[in-house]
C-alpha cells in the first residue's frame, strides 16, 4: 500500500494500541508508540503523538498521563472493567448449557475488551474443564431461533434427545419433531428451559434448549396467550425443577436402566455406568451427603438403592424412616 494510506490509518493504529497494549500498570511511552507505528510503516514526530493523543481525548477516549513510574499514556477506562469481566468469563465458564468450545470462543472475545496483560487474570480467573457441560454445538442456534419465534409470535419445531444405557444420544418418539408456542426461557439449576404450550397436548411443558435439535420457527402464530397473559413463571420453576454442603463422600447407587439420562445429567458424561442385570447399572460417584442429596435419591423412588458404603445407606434409612414419622398420625385419622 502506499505510504499516504498507512498515514491516513496512523490514528485508528493508535487507537488500538492504547485498548489493547495498555492499562495503569503498563502505560505507553511516546516512544514506543512512535516505534509500534514503524512497525505499521507509518513514521510520525513527537508532536504529533501529542496531537493524535488529543484528538482521540476529544473522541471520548479516557487517556490519562502518568508521571510516576512506570511513565507514559495509558486507557483508563473501557467498556468494562476488570471485575466485571471477570464475573461474566465466571458466569460462561460455569454455563452447563455452553459446550467447552464455544466457553472458550467466548471468553477469548472477551479477553478482547481488556489490554493484554489483564487478559492474562481473566484467563487465570475459572479453571472448571471438569465441569459438567452440554455437548450440544448448535446452544447458540437453539437460542437464537427461540428468540425470533418469541419475538414474531411464531410457533416452533424441533427433535428432543435422551440417552441410553450406552451413553449414546437417541432422538425421543423416533425421532418425531415436536410443535410448541414458546412463550419463555426460565433459567434453573444451571440449565435453559423452554417453556411453552404443545400443540399436540395443549398442555404448558418445558423442555431442555440444550437437548433440543434442528430447531425450525414455523409460519403459524402461537397458541396460548390468554394462558400465558397471567402465567407465574417463577411459581412453575419452583415447582418443577439445589446444591448444598456436606461432608464428601464416594457412594455407590443402583439405578433403573430409565434413569440413565438423570444419572449423565447430575454427574456428567464421564461417569462410569457399571452393568448389573438386563434392567440395572451402578454408579461410583463422589458426593456431598446431606439431606438434600438423599431428598434427591428419595424423589426417583424405588428405582435407586444405595449401595454403599453402609454408613450412608444407614443413613438414608433413618432420614426415610424420620420423614416417614410426620405422617403417622395423619396415617392413623386416614
Amino acid at each position: 500500500m502506499p505510504r499516504s494510506f498507512h498515514q491516513k490509518l496512523k490514528i485508528l493504529y493508535l487507537m488500538r494500541a492504547f485498548q489493547e497494549k495498555s492499562d495503569e500498570q503498563h502505560p505507553l511511552t511516546v516512544k514506543e508508540l512512535i516505534s509500534y507505528l514503524q512497525e505499521y510503516g507509518i513514521s510520525v514526530e513527537r508532536k504529533t503523538i501529542y496531537d493524535d493523543i488529543e484528538a482521540l481525548r476529544v473522541f471520548g477516549m479516557d487517556i490519562v498521563s502518568r508521571r510516576e513510574k512506570p511513565s507514559g499514556f495509558y486507557l483508563a477506562s473501557r467498556s468494562f472493567e476488570l471485575a466485571e469481566l471477570k464475573l461474566l468469563v465466571d458466569a460462561v465458564q460455569s454455563s452447563k448449557f455452553i459446550t467447552h468450545k464455544k466457553s472458550r470462543q467466548l471468553i477469548h472475545k472477551l479477553e478482547g475488551l481488556a489490554s493484554k496483560y489483564e487478559a492474562r487474570k481473566l484467563q487465570r480467573q475459572v479453571f472448571v474443564e471438569s465441569r459438567v457441560k452440554t455437548i450440544n454445538e448448535s446452544i447458540y442456534n437453539n437460542i437464537d431461533c427461540i428468540h425470533t419465534a418469541l419475538s414474531e409470535n411464531r410457533q416452533i419445531s424441533f427433535q428432543y434427545y435422551e440417552w441410553t444405557i450406552s451413553k449414546k444420544m437417541r432422538l425421543k418418539k423416533n425421532g418425531e419433531r415436536y410443535r410448541l408456542s414458546p412463550w419463555g426461557l426460565i433459567w434453573k439449576d444451571e440449565n435453559y428451559y423452554l417453556i411453552g404450550l404443545d400443540e399436540k397436548s395443549g398442555t404448558v411443558k418445558h423442555y431442555r434448549v440444550d437437548k433440543m435439535l434442528k430447531i425450525a420457527v414455523e409460519k403459524e402464530r402461537r397458541n396460548g396467550e390468554e394462558l400465558f397473559r397471567n402465567f407465574d413463571t417463577a411459581r412453575f420453576a419452583s415447582g418443577t425443577f439445589g446444591m448444598f454442603g456436606g461432608r464428601e463422600e464416594a457412594v455407590r447407587l443402583e439405578f433403573e436402566n430409565h434413569f440413565v439420562g438423570v444419572v449423565i445429567d447430575r454427574f456428567g458424561q464421564d461417569v462410569m455406568l457399571h452393568r448389573v442385570d438386563e434392567g440395572h447399572f451402578s454408579v461410583l460417584v463422589h458426593v456431598n451427603v446431606s439431606n438434600q442429596f438423599f431428598g434427591w435419591v428419595a424423589g426417583l423412588g424405588s428405582g435407586v438403592v444405595v449401595i454403599s458404603p453402609s454408613d450412608v445407606r444407614h443413613e438414608y434409612v433413618a432420614f426415610l424412616k424420620k420423614s416417614l414419622k410426620n405422617y403417622e398420625s395423619a396415617t392413623k385419622i386416614i
